[in-house]
This record gives structure tokens, C-alpha cells and sequence, in this order.
């Protein structure tokens, strides 16, 4: 569809919002100019239509009737739905009673699951050694899905409610400039006026009480919390101090997905997973049935041998369910942020964690050894540039395809034992399995698989350098 003719641009957008999104009251369109380019200013006031990435809290609740009032601007609140689960509720009436014309509220879970999540967890992601991503990877999940909707509604520019000192900012930024370059970005806590207006979270909440707009935060309990199908992460408020200790009994309210693993049940429970290509398809568990029940939100998608077979999305609910019986995925760390700070937070990966236990140990039994420590020597680049916001840079994509060839063989069965927040390996096999016990056994009469005197020569040439080595410089 030509989208530079008005009537087919009107069909596709109508066509795009029809099929994707359910949302509040429509008003006077405003036509996206291909002139707003992204150095360009915005026009002010009074003609513009601006796209607020809007999840219902503090911040996007302040900065979308701000932005409202700066610019006299029609603003379409965007939420993403990338399983956030109850924080939806009321999201539409909340943005449209705070100042929006309408709300978008996307469903991105299955997507999120498929297209972010399992491709990184391909690659076994993790940031300096302990940080799933589960933030990180999010972000370009959910400005992908704005910028659908800015496009359709022809807008001419989106905002967003990360501060000048996080990485959400550069995340949000980095991607709109690989898939939208012509289209303008807003930051509000880049604006002099707005931090000026509202140094501190007090300010803010203030703010929302003297306008009527409902928050969760308080000063009493100021943690910023972030919510997806990967995780919830907490930071702000006590946890800036790095020796405050967050898995007190005081802070126990504070944890969402998990238990304590003091509360967790006392004995273990087993969950078998099915791969194919590197990915989870399928789950074996005895309470498994009740789990889908109490879950609910998602189809079983048919059986195989004796698995129950599930989406991307229905496998990490409950995989999250799962860990988070058994008090798994809870980690307090200090990391280091793309903008140049360390920053404290506490997280819960519940699925996440049980998936890469999953991964990891299938992988040690099909994939070749060189192949897999190619594939392991760039995954601290990899985790790195999900991190910094470049997902849709040419260097992550280069490394996914590489990561995508070495799980062609990475198919077969994992059994776990879960208890009291560890992940214990308890059985792994695979049709494409590289181990050969008569290779490796000890007992002898296998001297055709494996001969043990060849052991003489390759001992020798391994040793040829070191000896030279030290013929020369040795003492």
C-alpha cells in the first residue's frame, strides 16, 4: 500500500489500529510532516500531536499532562503490554481522566516472548556475570510498538519518561533512531524547565495530588518499580544506599513474582522442558495441569510426548510461576550504567532464571565445543549492546545469526529440581547428543572410539611451544 497517497495513509492507519489495539476516544488527527525531522523543533504551540510512552505511574502520569500543558498538544498515551499483568488495570480511564485523547494499550506479550526474550536467552545474555536483561530487553520491544502507532496516527513526535540519568533514555533513543530517524523525540527530564519544576520525586507526587492524578508512590516508599513477562526491578529511594539489606522482613512486601527462599516450600519439585532449536516448546510437570488452570491467560498449543506444548508467552508464566513457588530468581547487585554511573537495584527473574539453567546445560551435551566457545566468547558483547540500547544495531544482528546457527542442534529434554531458590541440573538428553559413553567411559575395550595412546602425540605437539619457551628464557 502506497503510503504517501492521504487515502490509502488513512486505510493502512485505520487498518493497523483496527487489528492491533483497543483505545479511549478519537479526536482531530494531526498528519505526521515529513519536514519534523529530528533536529527539527516542534511546532508550538498548539499543532502538535505527541505519542507518550505511558505506564500509569509517577513519572508518565506527571510528564504527559506537562507535556500537554507545554506544548497545548493532543497527547495519545501508549502502554505496552509486555506482561505487566495487573498493572494494566485501569490504565485506559487513568490516561484519559490525567489528559490523553485516547489510550493505546498493545498487546506485545507473545512478541515480547518470542521475538526479544528467546533470541536472547539463545544467546545466554547476561550482563557483567549476573543481570539478566530483563529491563533492557524490553525497551526495544516497546518502541517498536509505539512507533506503529505514531506512525498510524500520524504523530509528530513521541516522549518518554526516563530520566537523564538511567539507561532507559539511550535505550528508547537508540532504537527510534535505527527504525524512525524521521521522527522526533522528546525527553522531558532533559528539559531545564521540568527538572526545575520538579527536582525530586516529592515534587512530583505533589504535582499529581494538586491535579487530581492517582499514583502508587509515596515519600514514605519512594522505589521506582518495572514490571514485565522477564522481571520486576526495584531501585530509588532506600535501595540508593548499597549496604541497606532489601531481603529483610521489612522490605518482604515489597517483592512481587517470588517468595522468600526461606518461605519457599520444603520439598523439591521437578519441571521437565522440551527445546527445539534452542527454544523452550514444551513442559512436563505433575502439577502442571493446575498451573495452566490457575494461569489461564494463554492456549495450550497441543501434546508430544507426554509434554504439553506452549507459546513462548505460556512458557515463561510458568516458568515464573515455578520459580517463583520456590523463592528462585532474586538478585541484589550493583551494576554499571551505559551513562557512566553504578547503580543499585534488586531483581526478580523467576522464569528467566530457570530458562537459562534450562539452556545452558542442553547446550553442554549438543553443541561443538569450538562452536560453543565462539558463541561464548561474545557474550559479554552481546549482553553488553542489549544493555546499552543497541538491539537493532547491525552488530547485534550479526551476532544473533551466529547465535541462531549454533542452536540448530540444540533440541531435546532438561529436567530441573527446583528448591528453595536454587536450580539444580538433574538429567539432560538429546537425539542430537554429542556425548558418547563409549568414548568417555572409563572401562576399557573401546580402544576404536577412543585410543588412549594417541593422548602421547597430542600431549607432545601441544607441549612443542612450552618447551621452546623455556629452552629460551628459562634460567
Amino acid at each position: 500500500m502506497a503510503r504517501g497517497n492521504p487515502a490509502n495513509r488513512l486505510a493502512f492507519r485505520q487498518a493497523f489500529i483496527d487489528r492491533h489495539y483497543w483505545h479511549g476516544e478519537f479526536c482531530t488527527e494531526t498528519w505526521f510532516h515529513p519536514s519534523l525531522a529530528k533536529s527539527a523543533p516542534l511546532p508550538y504551540p498548539g499543532s502538535v500531536k505527541i505519542v507518550v510512552a505511558y505506564s500509569g505511574g509517577l513519572d508518565t502520569s506527571v510528564l504527559l499532562l506537562w507535556l500537554k500543558q507545554k506544548y497545548n498538544a493532543e497527547i495519545i498515551a501508549y502502554c505496552a503490554d509486555v506482561g505487566q499483568g495487573e498493572e494494566l488495570d485501569g490504565l485506559e480511564e487513568k490516561a484519559l481522566s490525567t489528559g490523553a485523547s485516547k489510550c493505546y494499550i498493545g498487546d506485545l506479550k507473545e512478541e515480547f516472548a518470542s521475538d526479544f526474550i528467546y533470541p536472547m536467552f539463545q544467546a545466554n545474555a547476561v550482563y557483567e556475570g549476573r543481570y539478566l536483561l530483563g529491563t533492557s530487553i524490553a525497551r526495544p520491544c516497546i518502541i517498536k510498538g509505539m512507533l506503529d502507532v505514531a506512525r498510524a496516527e500520524g504523530a509528530d513526535a513521541i516522549a518518554h519518561g526516563a530520566t537523564g540519568k538511567g539507561n532507559d533514555q539511550v535505550r528508547f533513543e537508540l532504537s527510534l533512531n535505527a527504525l524512525a530517524p524521521e521522527i522526533k523525540m522528546i525527553a522531558p527530564w532533559r528539559d531545564d524547565s521540568f527538572r526545575k519544576q520538579f527536582p525530586g520525586r516529592a515534587e512530583m507526587i505533589a504535582y499529581c495530588e494538586a491535579n487530581g492524578i492517582k499514583v502508587q508512590a509515596s515519600n514514605k516508599k519512594p522505589y521506582s518499580m518495572d514490571r514485565n513477562l522477564l522481571h520486576i526491578s526495584f531501585e530509588a529511594g532506600a535501595l540508593e544506599d548499597t549496604w541497606y539489606d532489601g531481603s529483610t522482613e521489612a522490605d518482604k512486601d515489597m517483592y512481587v513474582l517470588s517468595v522468600a527462599p526461606e518461605d519457599a516450600p520444603d520439598a523439591p519439585e521437578y519441571v521437565q522442558c522440551l527445546f527445539e532449536h534452542g527454544n523452550i516448546i514444551g513442559l512436563q510437570n505433575d502439577n502442571l495441569a493446575d498451573y495452566l488452570r490457575a494461569l489461564g491467560d494463554f492456549e495450550i498449543q497441543g501434546e508430544k510426548d507426554g509434554y504439553t506444548l506452549l507459546s513462548p508467552y505460556g512458557v515463561m508464566r510458568v516458568l515464573n510461576h515455578l520459580g517463583g513457588k520456590h523463592g528462585i530468581g532474586r538478585i541484589d547487585l550493583v551494576e554499571n550504567r551505559f551513562v557512566g554511573m553504578k547503580s543499585r537495584g534488586i531483581y526478580e527473574t523467576p522464569g528467566g532464571t530457570i530458562l537459562l539453567a534450562a539452556h545452558r546445560d542442553l547446550e553442554t551435551l549438543t553443541v561443538d565445543r569450538e562452536a560453543q566457545h565462539v558463541r561464548d566468547s561474545l557474550i559479554p558483547k552481546y549482553a553488553q549492546l542489549v544493555y546499552n540500547g543497541f538491539w537493532f544495531a547491525p552488530e547485534r544482528e550479526a551476532i544473533q545469526a551466529l547465535v541462531t546457527e549454533t542452536q540448530k542442534t540444540v533440541n531435546g529434554e532438561v529436567r530441573l529440581k527446583l528448591y528453595k531458590g536454587n536450580v539444580i541440573n538433574a538429567g539432560r538428553r538429546s537425539p542430537n547428543s554429542l556425548y558418547s559413553e563409549d568414548i568417555a567411559t572409563m572401562e576399557g575395550g573401546q580402544e576404536e572410539a577412543y585410543n588412549q595412546n594417541d593422548a602421547t602425540g597430542f600431549i607432545a605437539l601441544n607441549g612443542l611451544r612450552l618447551k621452546q619457551f623455556a629452552r629460551v628464557n628459562g634460567e
